[in-house]
């Protein structure tokens, strides 16, 4: 129902930076939320961040709490993910996913792939 598309991954060393980006196609997103997700190689899907449109109200996994920071641009119909202080952990496929209120994650971008090197 709406398109999602991330950019922004890389190879980056321990300790440094990067910003995810994932554009949503449409022009309403009233009741809507966002969320950033990933999967590393034989592991389990994990939230990492979400965000609502409407109000900003933001929430983070554990693990990347105090690091990683959600952001979105409505005019831009973006999300962001700014990730510091990357670890070799936080490696894996980074998903953008969305839902209305009261749904399940139903809109799903391909994902990016994260690397980061010891």
């Amino acid at each position: 129902q709406v398109q999602l598309v991330e950019s922004g991954g890389g190879l980056v060393e321990a300790g440094g930076s990067l910003r995810l980006s994932c554009r949503a196609s449409g022009r309403t997103f009233s009741s809507y939320s966002m969320g950033w997700f990933r999967q590393a190689p034989g592991k389990e899907r994990e939230s990492v961040a979400t965000i609502t449109w409407t109000g900003g109200s933001t929430s983070y996994g554990d693990s990347v709490k105090g690091r990683f920071t959600i952001s979105r641009d409505k005019s831009k119909n973006t999300v962001y993910l700014q990730m510091n202080s990357l670890k070799p952990e936080d490696t894996a496929v980074y998903y953008c996913a969305g839902r209305l209120f009261g749904s399940s994650w139903s809109d799903w971008g391909p994902g990016t792939q994260v690397t980061v090197s010891s």
